[in-house]
């Protein structure tokens, strides 16, 4: 046994020749086995603490820092939209409301709903512990909501009206704010016509109608911005610059107004292609041009001026056939000066892609905003007493 151990410890030992064997008695030999053992103990003792030692040393190496506790000092942190759990936990860290982001990513795997989380601005705490700040984050208390939600076809001065009431911003910071289109991202090629008329340059048709939550650091203009963005992302998505300039021949700024007067003009949005065909039909069909008679630019034009809109029945001869009014589509032929609303993605869509037809005239028919469409002044005439007959306010009672 102390041969063996004397062997293995011996780096020098030449193991392919033989050793010489001491006999087992006599206390000379006794002695140098008791020390042998001795020593072999203590260094065995001295590795097994080596190896604790460095277990413990790889083990904190790999352990993720974290903070204990529910945290400190109050802080507001934003998390962007899609945002993974890595790039959120990276933004807890530059905020310190976590020690690392391998803590918090564990965490967040760790729990059920970790994957949950949603991008907006959240109340935390400062060094709290991965598995707090998971908890708030996931706890819908925490979460600043400042969130609007913007309905298809509402104007410019509607939604700063919107805006105003779900920010605590001045209504009059977002009508400073949008005096300059283009800074606040629409590209500049879409202030262009191709009917010889000028573009009005002005975010009315870019402020895209959606839901937003707005981060309560954000002014104005950043608010905007992020309006604008969304509706360029959207035109891009549905390819619709290109597609209108390469199938209907128009620019997309006329296209863009289409939308808006559909828009406005469409009950349900099945009829969207076929209003969005008949200003077509009207502006670049017939020569000469007709007027499109579309009573929306009447109300545009009274909303801009500080009114309110009114019924299509309650608007008189004087308000729709306004002289002063750059708008009027009624006595004017062709696409007004801009956009008069801001439409929604279906709109876009069937500004785009319009219905085929030859139809010049339509008129809603029911309560429940259906359309009817017609070729000719007699089919409108009678389209127009369906409508009548159903209800519909269309100045009836002039009719007979």
């Amino acid at each position: 046994m102390i041969d063996e151990l004397d062997l293995a410890f011996d780096e020098h030992a030449d193991k392919t020749k033989p050793r010489h064997r001491r006999g087992r008695g006599g206390k000379k030999g006794s002695g140098k086995s008791g020390i042998a053992f001795l020593m072999a103990f203590v260094l065995l003792a001295v590795l097994g603490g080596g190896a604790f030692f460095g277990y413990n040393k790889v083990k904190g190496f790999f352990t993720a820092a974290d903070y204990d506790g529910t945290g400190g000092e109050a802080v507001a942190v934003t998390i962007e939209k899609n945002a993974t759990l890595t790039e959120i936990g990276n933004t807890l860290v530059d905020s310190d409301v976590v020690k690392s982001t391998k803590a918090f990513v564990n965490a967040a795997d760790a729990n059920p709903k970790g994957k949950n989380i949603q991008s907006g601005t959240y109340n935390l705490k400062k060094q709290m512990s991965a598995e707090s700040a998971v908890t708030l984050l996931l706890d819908p208390k925490s979460r600043v909501v400042r969130g609007v939600t913007f309905r298809e076809g509402l104007t410019m001065m509607q939604t700063f009206t919107l805006l105003s009431k779900a920010t605590k911003i001045p209504e009059q910071d977002f009508v400073e704010a949008a005096k300059d289109p283009i800074a606040l991202g629409v590209p500049d090629y879409f202030f262009n016509r191709r009917d010889g008329k000028t573009a009005k340059k002005s975010v009315e048709g870019f402020l895209f109608p959606d839901t937003y939550e707005f981060d309560p650091k954000m002014d104005a203009k950043a608010i905007l911005e992020v309006m604008v963005g969304r509706f360029v992302d959207t035109v891009t998505e549905l390819g619709f610059v290109d597609d209108v300039q390469k199938n209907l021949s128009v620019s997309p700024f006329e296209a863009l107004i289409v939308a808006s007067l559909a828009e406005a003009e469409s009950g349900v949005p099945k009829d969207l292609p076929k209003i969005a065909r008949v200003a077509y039909n009207r502006t670049y069909k017939q020569k000469p041009a007709m007027p499109l008679q579309f009573d929306v630019t009447a109300n545009y034009w009274l909303q801009l001026k500080g009114s309110a809109a009114k019924h299509s029945g309650q608007l008189s001869p004087q308000e729709l056939n306004d002289p002063k009014n750059p708008y009027n589509s009624v006595s004017q032929a062709g696409l007004p000066p801009g956009p008069i609303d801001n439409p929604g993605k279906a709109a876009l869509e069937g500004a785009m892609k319009p219905a085929s037809g030859p139809w010049l005239f339509f008129v809603a028919v029911d309560k429940a905003g259906n359309s009817a469409f017609a070729v000719t002044d007699a089919e409108h005439e009678n389209n127009i007493d369906k409508a009548c007959a159903n209800g519909i306010d269309l100045n009836c009672a002039n009719r007979k």
